[in-house]
């Protein structure tokens, strides 16, 4: 065992270890190197960013998990080890996580209800939790989409922080005969899971925080609705017709609409562009 080098007593340096289960073909005899990589990239991500994984988390690719595959797995989520128990040892605890690869709808499905509750409602279909490449969409099947939609009208979001690289707002601005309404802006790429999150998380009295590297947008329920602006921080109280529409509204196309349940407020959705490691746009969303 290696010295401890973290400070935090608990924990043996991040407090968890990775795993990840994947399809071997007849004519592998040695783990994928794309694999291996992947691993090594979410070291990468935990050590340069403080950010550590846990049970029910999940992490958007924004393209293949295995670059160059023609795979529809684009998203990781992370689940608790089924073979690998906590350990405490003299460095500290240590859990063991599975990474388990899904795809575009399934990281929506997710964040519309639950990781882990959803990744439960898949273990027939996908034993294990196996990562393969080739597979498709869980929610192709019929039981796993209704249990799906029984989960988010009984449950609600789990999902209560959602990050926003796109997002912007501007302060309502005084005319000479009128008044401009305040502006929320964000990515088409988010403008869709967004709005289902807020069905799953105001219609069920629970608060949605949209953030980014440079703003904070709270959204709660509220029987009137209104705004308080402060630093870099913004609360929107929402009444539920006001959720209704918006929640109807915010689709992932670019464009700008005000909403008749909330007179102070426009909404604005720009286009979101997907780049490469190399910076190049590969896809435009909206």
């Amino acid at each position: 065992m290696y010295e401890k080098e973290s400070e935090d007593p608990n924990y043996s340096g991040y407090g968890f270890e990775l795993t990840f289960r994947l399809v071997r073909s007849a004519e592998e005899q040695e783990p994928p190197a794309w694999a291996m990589s992947l691993l090594q990239n979410m070291a990468r991500y935990v050590f340069s960013s403080g950010n550590v994984f846990a049970s029910g988390h999940y992490l958007d690719a924004n393209g293949p998990i295995c670059l160059g595959a023609d795979t529809k797995l684009t998203a990781l989520a992370f689940t608790d080890e089924p073979e690998l128990p906590v350990i405490d040892t003299p460095n500290g605890r240590v859990e063991f996580l599975q990474m388990v690869g899904i795809t575009g709808d399934e990281l929506e499905a997710m964040m519309s209800w639950n990781t882990n509750a959803f990744l439960k409602a898949c273990h027939e279909v996908l034993p294990g939790y196996i990562t393969d490449l080739s597979r498709d969409s869980l929610l192709r099947h019929s039981g796993i989409t209704e249990a799906l939609k029984q989960g988010i009208g009984r449950d609600g979001s789990n999902t209560g922080f959602f990050f926003v690289d796109q997002l912007d707002w501007e302060p309502a601005k005084n005319r000479l005969l009128s008044k401009a309404p305040a502006v929320l802006t964000m990515g088409a790429k988010q403008a869709g899971t967004v709005a289902k999150l807020l069905r799953g998380r105001l219609l069920k009295d629970k608060e949605l925080t949209l953030t980014s590297q440079n703003l904070q947008v709270v959204l709660g329920a509220a029987r009137d609705t209104g705004y308080k602006e402060g630093e870099k921080y913004v609360r929107i109280g929402l009444s539920e017709a006001a959720v209704q529409e918006l929640s109807v509204m915010l689709r992932p196309v670019e464009g700008e609409f005000k909403l008749s349940t909330f007179k102070g407020l426009m909404v604005r959705v720009r286009k979101t562009y997907i780049k490469d490691q190399e910076g190049n746009v590969v896809d435009t969303i909206g």
